[in-house]
């Protein structure tokens, strides 16, 4: 499992809201495909997924306010990685 985390992108961003999700838990995703938008007090930004697998689970949904290092959601790689297991 690998967590889909908040990532600083300027020196003095400390949190982030989630806009929306562009997938669903149980949908099949890509390294680099964008998964959901996030807006700081300055812009939206897209977040990619880190690995190819499975989106098992949201953990902040739109309108959650989520911190630097926090786990937004978790992708599973593992061999049973596959939609049909959600």
């Amino acid at each position: 499992m690998t967590d889909v985390t908040l990532e600083r992108t300027s020196p003095e961003m400390e949190y982030a809201t989630v806009s929306r999700w562009l997938k669903r838990e149980g949908e099949p995703v890509t390294a680099g495909e964008v998964l959901l938008e996030i807006e700081t007090d300055k812009v939206t930004q897209e977040v990619v997924a880190p690995v190819s697998g499975v989106l098992r689970a949201i953990h902040a949904v739109a309108g959650d306010e989520v911190r630097v290092g926090e786990a937004m959601g978790t992708l599973d790689q593992g061999p049973d990685a596959s939609p049909a297991a959600a």
